[in-house]
């Protein structure tokens, strides 16, 4: 089952890809509108177009999963996705975390380990 353990840190790595482009392109964008001019500018704002790149590349990476593994192991493994998004915000958000979060993730990590073996 290793290749089930980075197959599933490849998937979490993608879909915390995916909301952090989508945050980042977000907040380049005015207010929310109705506009044809806010929804041209989504349509033309690259952050959110590799948000959506990385989003299909984790769908393919999801359908590989489902096919092969046994939905008990793959499914608690998209909680990888918390691990990366923490290490997002701090190293691209500069977020303070606090100590308790650490601990979750580390429960994270140990559940994951356990399910792949």
């Amino acid at each position: 089952m290793p290749l089930l353990f980075f197959l599933s840190i490849l998937l979490g790595i993608l879909l915390s890809a995916c909301q952090v482009l989508l945050k980042i392109g977000l907040d380049q964008m005015g207010a929310f509108s109705w506009r044809w001019a806010y929804w041209s500018q989504i349509a033309s704002n690259w952050w959110l177009i590799a948000s959506g790149i990385c989003f299909i590349h984790s769908s393919i990476l999801w359908t590989y999963l489902l096919k092969n593994y046994p939905f008990s192991m793959v499914y608690p493994m998209i909680s990888l996705c918390y691990v990366f998004g923490m290490i997002a915000a701090i190293f691209i958000f500069n977020e303070t975390v606090p100590i308790y979060r650490w601990i979750g993730l580390a429960l994270i990590l140990a559940g994951c380990f356990l399910i792949t073996k």
